[in-house]
Formats: structure tokens, C-alpha cells, sequence
């Protein structure tokens, strides 16, 4: 999707430059799962490890996107998958700066996911997909922002697991199950993290 009648401009910091003089490495960390799953948590805890380890990154959480970015989109199939998009262009940019940007979105469904990865991939920008698996009921059990049971007494719509779908990623790069704990999930995030770096490293695509 592009607008009309525009021109990408180039700057005269390249890719490769920016990151050999600030060593300053871009990725994007992509987060699904229910409602409750635990995607913020993880979220926070990974940008947590990465910027007390001295590098740079920066949480696109999905309630925060709805806060101001996406703050006009409701939560009907059409402007999810906009919430998605946006959030997608969104990381491929702080990733092309040299942040890891990590989002954490429910993002339901697989198209979307799909686009977000291609989209890194066509930049040549390392992408990882982080399912966090946790069912419908543990999720409603847990039920942090009382969102579930808005659902089920019928005053909030449109809820995903509930009465909206959500697709299971079919090959996710990680997937955290509810019973890991949040040290060995970072752990295990952060170990995806280098090994899609180092593929991408070796395809040479540290370029522009």
C-alpha cells in the first residue's frame, strides 16, 4: 500500500553505515497470541534485557499503538488487520534505524503476520514471530483487564477468542507455552533474535 504521487527519499547515512558507526543493529520481535497470553509481560521483559545490555529497542505495545497511532481503528476484522499493517510499517522503520522493535499484538490473523514478515524480509531486516500459547481459557481465567468477561456478558464485542477467530501461527519462530516462565521465555526469544541475525547476516543483507 503506498499513497499516490510519492517518491521514497533516500538519505546519506546508508544501512551499513548507520550500524558500523553507532553499531546499531535493527530487527523487529513480533509477538501474537490471545488477549492475556502474556505478550506484554514478555515484551517488557525483553526490551528490559536488550537496553540494560546496551542495546537499543523499543516496545510497540498494542493498547499504546491504540492510544495514538492507531487510536482512530476499531476492533472489526477490516480494522485489525489496518491495526496490524500500521504496526508492521511502524517496527520496519525503527528496525531500519537500528532499534529492535518489539511488538506486542494480538494480531489474529495469519495474512497480516504474513505481510508484517514479508514486508522485513523485502528490507532484508531480521523478523521474528513469538506465539504465545496460552488457550482461550487460561486466558479468561487470568482475565487482567476484565476484557473476557465483558465478552461473555455481551457488552464488548468483536473479542478475539471469544467471538472474533484467532489463527494460529503454522510456523512461528518461537512459541512461549503458558507454563514457561518469563526468564526462560526471554531466553529463548533473545536465542531466535541472533540466530535470525546471523542468518541474515549471512545472506548479506546488512546493505540499505
Amino acid at each position: 500500500m503506498t499513497s499516490p504521487n510519492v517518491t521514497w527519499h533516500h538519505g546519506d547515512v546508508s544501512r551499513a553505515e548507520r550500524e558500523e558507526i553507532l553499531g546499531a543493529r535493527g530487527a523487529t520481535l513480533w509477538l501474537t497470541g490471545l488477549s492475556g497470553s502474556g505478550k506484554s509481560t514478555l515484551a517488557s521483559a525483553v526490551e528490559s534485557c536488550l537496553v540494560r545490555g546496551g542495546r537499543n529497542a523499543y516496545r510497540l505495545d498494542g493498547d499504546n499503538l491504540r492510544s495514538g497511532l492507531n487510536g482512530d481503528l476499531g476492533f472489526g476484522r477490516e480494522a485489525r488487520e489496518e491495526n496490524a499493517r500500521r504496526a508492521a510499517e511502524a517496527a520496519r522503520l525503527f528496525a531500519d534505524a537500528g532499534l529492535v522493535a518489539i511488538v506486542a499484538l494480538i494480531s489474529p490473523y495469519a495474512e497480516s503476520r504474513r505481510s508484517a514478515r514479508r514486508l522485513h524480509e523485502r528490507s532484508a531486516l531480521p523478523f521474528v514471530e513469538v506465539y504465545m500459547a496460552a488457550s482461550v481459557e487460561l486466558c479468561a481465567a487470568r482475565d487482567p483487564k476484565g476484557l473476557y468477561a465483558r465478552a461473555s456478558g455481551g457488552t464488548l464485542g468483536s473479542f478475539t477468542g471469544v467471538d472474533d477467530p484467532y489463527e494460529v501461527p503454522d510456523a512461528p519462530d518461537v512459541v512461549i507455552e503458558h507454563r514457561t516462565s518469563v526468564g526462560e521465555a526471554v531466553d529463548a526469544v533473545m536465542g531466535a533474535l541472533a540466530r535470525a541475525e546471523s542468518a541474515n547476516h549471512r545472506h548479506g543483507a546488512a546493505g540499505g
